[in-house]
């Protein structure tokens, strides 16, 4: 590697695919190394992260669909999103391109590729995602955050690591922080994300009704609502008496998870590994409209080890999510085991994992590069 290597880093713009690239090239910084974001306008706007680098946003576009129009107008824009980045490339030749999936990811690592710059793709799902599944074939490496990972073809597992999904330090710190007392305020967080919120604003508050008089007396709730749900909830804890923050947007997730006895949430990649890494208990309720129902394996480790549970959302109602808490919160021994479970399937230290994956990469990368250039026959210098 150069004296000062260099990543380039394509993420589409969720906070799915976001942090993880974010986590890395955080760790990949106290390595000595510099750092390239691509992605997409949405990708621009996360508060927080990339600060210091540079930022760019390619052409990029959809891969589905069936209309071979829509197809056309596709394949044109990756291509013109390549040769984007193959001239981003040029300016400053990375050490490796890595890919966190979403459309920006495909024609980076396709640029990365035709350069012959070593590439790498992370998924932070249990289900392979589309544009990792296209790219397994022909990039170098392919990172998981899970042992089992679905759609990952057979002849590709002997590039996979399993390095987990990287999650930011301030929830990293949780995980070596004791399991709340449970003998005084029992703290509840439900966190909808970014979709589909609703199923959990209608169900958990008539849930919450439902419970004993002696658990609603030591309850006290924060949950994240569509904006338009935000009111309604709040209202609905008021009338029961019950102590609750209702926001759209939870500024510090980490002091919210800290202080929770339980999270009821929905079960995509990023808060499943934070609750695991800070060792939280969870009722996972996955998105249905996940692609691939990736939201329902993601939770298939953490439930196992009985960490979590997993209920359908067409499952998923007052009459029986009201007795699964009421048993939880008057057992508080059955929370701290559950907490201990989550905690055991958790990897700290996946953005450390992953940045090693990178510079072994890279490494083996420079040392073939100067293998290649002390060959060269004598005859062909003079």
């Amino acid at each position: 590697m150069s004296a000062t290597p260099h990543i380039v880093v394509a993420a589409g713009g969720t906070g799915g695919h976001m942090v993880p690239a974010h986590v890395l090239v955080e760790t990949l910084r106290l390595r000595g190394w510099t750092a390239t974001l691509i992605t997409d306008e949405r990708g621009l706007k996360y508060p927080g992260l990339f600060e210091g680098c540079d930022r760019h946003v390619i052409p990029a576009a959809s891969i589905g669909g069936r209309n071979p129009l829509a197809w056309a107008k596709a394949a044109a824009t990756i291509l013109k999103g390549r040769a984007a980045a193959r001239r981003l490339y040029r300016g400053r030749r990375p050490s490796l391109v890595a890919g966190f999936g979403g459309y920006p990811a495909f024609p980076a690592l396709l640029g990365a590729l035709a350069d012959g710059i070593p590439t790498l793709i992370h998924d932070q799902n249990a289900v392979l995602g589309r544009v990792n599944r296209l790219l397994a074939g022909r990039v170098d490496a392919i990172a998981t955050a899970y042992p089992d990972v679905q759609r990952l073809d057979p002849k590709h597992a002997a590039k996979a690591t399993l390095v987990g999904n990287p999650v930011r330090e301030d929830i990293v710190a949780l995980g070596g922080q004791p399991y709340p007392p449970t003998d005084g305020v029992l703290q509840l967080l439900v966190v909808g994300g970014s979709q589909g919120a609703t199923a959990l604003s209608r169900v958990v508050p008539l849930a919450v009704e439902g419970l004993s008089d002696e658990v609603r007396a030591r309850l006290s709730i924060t949950q994240q609502c569509r904006p338009e749900d935000v009111e309604t909830v709040a209202a609905a804890y008021r009338r029961l008496g019950i102590p609750a923050r209702t926001a759209a947007f939870i500024g510090d997730m980490a002091a919210e998870i800290g202080k929770a006895h339980l999270v009821i949430a929905r079960s995509g990649a990023s808060t499943v590994s934070e609750l695991a890494v800070a060792g939280r208990p969870a009722i996972f309720v996955p998105l249905p409209t996940s692609m691939d129902n990736h939201q329902v394996f993601n939770t298939a480790e953490m439930t196992k080890a009985g960490g979590a549970c997993m209920i359908h959302q067409s499952d998923f109602t007052p009459e029986r999510l009201a007795p699964k808490l009421e048993g939880l919160f008057t057992k508080p021994e059955t929370l701290a085991t559950a907490a201990a479970a989550a905690r055991s399937v958790g990897r700290p230290d996946a953005g450390a994992r992953l940045a090693d994956l990178v510079e072994r990469l890279a490494g083996r990368a420079a040392d073939a590069s100067k293998a290649a250039a002390n060959s060269i026959p004598l005859g062909v210098l003079a």
